[in-house]
């Protein structure tokens, strides 16, 4: 079992940075990938980066490349999101989730190999 816990949302003005944090809870976060999803309104959740449970890769969505980072620290038990050079178009609710599979090969955007999510951290980007 793996609870987890988004933060770090708010409003900010485009241009503007933002760090999400995901803190989980349970002994099996440091064998899951994780990834970062979002859902603005009136639209479907996508997928926005993933990590390797290890640290050693990542995955970005094309439209976040080298605006976001993704990282995470497995003895704080926390994955994080940095987002840089914000637009308008971030503005959404940003969840994270634990992949289903323990020290997979591969990280994975597909939402539904993740089984464990949190409940949401509202971004908002002015313009």
């Amino acid at each position: 079992q793996v609870q987890l816990v988004e933060s770090g949302g708010g409003v900010v003005q485009a241009g503007g940075s933002l760090r999400l944090s995901c803190a989980a809870s349970g002994r099996t976060f440091s064998s899951r990938g994780m990834g970062w999803f979002r859902q603005a309104p009136g639209k479907e959740r996508n997928f926005v980066a993933a990590i390797h449970w290890s640290g050693g890769s990542t995955y970005y969505t094309d439209s976040v490349k080298g605006r976001f980072t993704i990282s995470r620290d497995n003895a704080k038990n926390t994955v994080y999101l940095q987002m840089t050079s914000l637009k308008p178009e971030d503005t959404a609710v940003y969840y994270c989730a634990a992949d289903s599979s323990h020290y997979g090969t591969y990280v994975t955007r597909v939402a539904g190999n993740y089984d464990y999510w949190g409940q949401g951290t509202q971004v908002t980007v002015s313009s």
